[in-house]
């Protein structure tokens, strides 16, 4: 089991540009299963490590961080972007 994850961010789906999306973000494993708060059904546990996301400027800092402190972690590379080039004349074909 891993103890945390390494991906690139994805692209927000509100933008159009590609702004943010050359960081790399560290995001640690839950520790633990959340469960409904009895008061306000709220689901939450104890684990704090689950608010830590620490950024970096690219893959090979974050797995370097994460060897130097002891935690293992897996890389998930984003999938290749493919582009559909289509002109407005192809809405009238």
């Amino acid at each position: 089991m891993t103890d945390a994850r390494i991906y690139e961010e994805p692209k927000n789906a509100m933008q159009s540009g590609r702004a943010r999306t050359s960081r790399w973000v560290l995001e640690y494993a839950p520790a633990e299963a959340k469960q409904p708060d009895p008061l306000t059904g709220w689901a939450g546990s104890g684990d704090t490590r689950e608010q830590v996301r620490l950024m970096f400027p690219d893959a090979a800092t974050a797995q370097a961080y994460a060897a130097r402190e002891g935690v293992s972690a897996r890389v998930i590379t984003a999938p290749v972007r493919v582009l559909k080039l289509q002109a407005y004349a192809d809405n009238f074909r």
